[in-house]
């Protein structure tokens, strides 16, 4: 399978600290000849951290992809009927965005643009970074493992002794993981000895 003309939503949420896994990844979907549509959560556009500015993020994603970033409802929502995707990504999925999506609440444009693609039966590719997926969030995390069209960046823990309920994705997997849902195939092993 190639990703060649593959038209790939891209969502980011706010795991800040990620960015410099998944930037990398965004510029390897282009290499490989992918359409790259990218979606921010609203968090994502306004908030400056210490990991960056926002405007400076979304001018980076912008530079990447040479398309301009869709930031609201409206915007997202059209890539379901009128503008389908191949597949979408989120990659990071925070933990706050995960417990949404796996609880069908639809409250920002990643995940409005995630809803979209289910609508048309395409795959979903969820990169996890979040410091509570083997706690309290493991039952959102279940139950997406465990969905339809739901395909998962192989994740481990990333550190177990300081914080034994954190998993992330290995963003490297990225593309692989992206080639296998359009198969409608998980990349295995999905748990990983995680690796910085």
């Amino acid at each position: 399978m190639t990703l060649k003309g593959k038209r790939i939503g891209f969502g980011i949420t706010a795991s800040h600290c990620t960015y410099d896994k998944v930037f990398p990844e965004l510029e390897r979907l282009m290499e490989l000849g992918a359409e790259v549509v990218p979606i921010v959560t609203y968090t994502v556009r306004t908030t400056d951290t210490k990991f960056g500015k926002a405007a400076d993020h979304i001018k980076k994603i912008e530079s990447i992809t040479g398309k301009r970033v869709i930031t609201t409802m409206p915007e997202a929502e059209p890539l379901g009927p009128n503008y389908p995707l191949d597949c979408m990504v989120i990659a990071p999925l925070t933990g706050n965005s995960m417990s949404k999506f796996a609880n069908a609440l639809t409250d920002s444009p990643v995940l409005m643009a995630a809803k979209a693609t289910m609508r048309n039966q395409k795959p979903v590719v969820l990169g996890i970074s979040t410091n509570d997926a083997l706690g309290l969030n493991g039952v959102n995390l279940m139950r997406l493992m465990a969905s339809k069209y739901i395909y998962f960046i192989p994740y481990g823990q990333d550190d177990p002794y300081k914080k034994p309920n954190s998993l992330v994705a290995k963003m490297d997997y990225l593309a692989k993981t992206v080639e296998k849902a359009l198969d409608h195939q998980q990349l295995q092993p999905v748990i990983i000895p995680y690796e910085d």
